[in-house]
């Protein structure tokens, strides 16, 4: 919300600070920059000292003004947060003093960054104060620290030849731990980022004379067209342990590439160390059900391909046929009869096909559409036990999903079994993290997750600050752990179904019986010390 009862300009020019003329001249420019703010016009065009402008524009605002030089920033950014953090709420950390941490922004209107930052402060055990500085000054301070960030990657950018270089950029993704690898034209560069457990971080900046030898050894290496300027697909098979997919696109830069970096015959983790919060009764009688379905809901990349495999590795034994269908085959399981589909089959063909298989359990990677659907409602009601994704945001919505697909209620009522909805989150760095008491904030926020579901949480032990270290690159947080909701379709929800209710009304009864949602899982983890509670606001925005 704008707090100024006047424009800016029109109370910079009544305070003396600068002439109508200015404002004039700042205006012109705007229209030839739409998303330049005044403010940083005026200090561009330095039509007055910036110290005395930034101080103006702070008391009309409400704010501290703060000019940011070598001598005024006292502490190092990444003590306290990542640089792509800082890059993100263009955010800077500049002094500490008596446990309270004094941070500059570009736009302190930004209710959403700042909260962000504080929170995250919180969590170390420092009292945000805010300032606010120009926002090309904030962003040139940025760039200049990212040579000295980037390096703690160990990308090797040099003097090297081309195939050394590429070689380099994908070894150290696969030493950092990354799942994706980004590798970006810009307008004066090449950026490399590394998506590490869910976050996107800046690996390298490289010479943008070597693009075009960049992307000529992608696609030699990844077997695509070389003349092509269009979006393509891949794989690199060239390191042994690795199945590497590359995604192609042309952007106006350039042709940007993501790796998708698989692990071939990597270790399965059990479901429980996924953070599955049941019980394995209760486990047993959510999944080990013939004639019915179990759904896995989540958005792009929160794990439920990786919640599938576990349970898929819990149910594997002999006596159990079990056949998987998969776009693509991302980890090979002893026992399993895996089948990938391509362009020549849909998930519903090689369904149809797999039902003739004599299979007891069928995996079905996605569905997308509804022929698949009605397929995987036909393969659970004649007797097999169906495993399957969804994209919803929870577990309610997937009978939403299904009924929006044109599956009739009956079908769903009599088949769904049970519906999981899972997000990922950061696990706090087992090496460095420090356990302190939770503050004030943190209480105040779990009451009122307890009260809204008439839980009451012990906020007595500890929770846990996250300086960083070397072996977390300085982030604070290794590896992720999975938050869930699980909807058992009970008696009383398959009537809601049958009779047409609406999700509204299917969760409140899901409520009054087992059914928690995320939020609830999420407080549960964050009090026994697995996550912060910023790390589950970035999901889940509850506050």
């Amino acid at each position: 919300m704008d707090r100024r009862k006047q424009p800016l300009g029109v109370e910079l020019v009544k305070r003396g600070i600068v002439k109508e003329v200015d404002i004039e001249n700042a205006l012109q420019f705007q229209r030839a920059n739409p998303n330049k703010k005044i403010g940083d016009i005026l200090f561009l065009l330095k039509v007055c000292d910036p110290d005395e402008l930034i101080k103006a524009i702070g008391e009309i605002l409400g704010e501290k003004g703060i000019m940011l030089t070598d001598k005024t920033i006292k502490v190092n950014l990444t003590d306290y947060f990542s640089l792509d953090v800082a890059q993100r709420n263009k955010a800077i950390p500049f002094e500490v003093v008596a446990g309270k941490i004094k941070v500059c922004f570009a736009n302190t209107v930004n209710n959403r960054s700042i909260d962000t930052i504080r929170l995250l402060l919180l969590n170390k055990g420092l009292v945000m104060e805010s300032y606010i500085t120009f926002e090309s000054e904030i962003e040139r301070i940025l760039k200049s620290m990212e040579g000295n960030v980037t390096t703690d990657f160990g990308v090797s950018t040099g003097g090297d030849t081309i195939t050394e270089l590429v070689d380099s950029i994908i070894k150290t993704g696969i030493k950092r731990r990354a799942s994706d690898i980004h590798i970006e034209p810009m307008a004066n560069e090449i950026r490399v980022r590394y998506r590490i457990d869910g976050e996107l971080f800046t690996a390298a900046r490289i010479k943008k004379e070597k693009q075009q030898q960049i992307i000529g050894r992608l696609k030699a290496i990844s077997n695509m067209h070389q003349e092509k300027q269009e979006s393509q697909d891949g794989r690199i098979l060239i390191y042994e342990e690795y199945n590497i997919r590359v995604s192609s696109q042309p952007n106006v830069y350039g042709e940007k590439f993501v790796l998708r970096l698989l692990k071939k015959n990597s270790n399965i983790k059990n479901i429980f160390d996924l953070g599955f919060p049941s019980t394995e009764e209760q486990l047993k009688k959510s999944i080990q059900k013939k004639n019915s379905i179990t759904i896995i809901a989540a958005p792009t990349g929160e794990g439920k391909t990786t919640t599938l495999y576990s349970i898929m590795d819990y149910l594997n034994r002999p006596e159990i046929n079990i056949t998987t269908i998969e776009d693509p085959v991302e980890i090979r399981i002893t026992g399993l009869n895996q089948i990938e589909i391509d362009s020549r089959a849909s998930f519903s063909d090689s369904l149809r096909t797999v039902l003739r298989q004599d299979p007891d359990i069928i995996l079905v990677g996605e569905i997308r559409d509804t022929e698949t659907g009605e397929i995987a409602i036909q393969a659970g009601q004649t007797g097999h036990y169906v495993l399957s994704t969804i994209h919803t945001i929870d577990s309610i919505e997937v009978i939403t999903r299904l009924r929006k697909m044109g599956l009739s209620d009956y079908d769903i009522s009599s088949t769904l079994a049970t519906a999981i909805s899972q997000r990922l989150v950061r696990r706090v760095c087992p090496k460095c993290k420090r356990e302190r008491p939770f503050n004030e904030e943190e209480k105040k926020i779990i009451k009122m997750i307890g009260d809204k579901y008439n839980i009451d949480f012990d906020v007595t032990g500890n929770t846990y600050e996250t300086p960083g270290c070397k072996f977390c690159n300085n982030t604070g947080f290794y590896d992720r752990i999975g938050i869930f909701e699980i909807l058992d379709i009970t008696e009383e929800i398959k009537t809601d179904i049958i009779d047409g209710k609406s999700s509204i009304e299917i969760r409140k009864h899901a409520l009054a019986q087992n059914y928690r949602p995320l939020v609830v899982d999420g407080i549960r983890k964050v009090i026994h010390g697995d996550t912060t509670i910023e790390e589950l606001n970035k999901k889940l925005l509850f506050y």
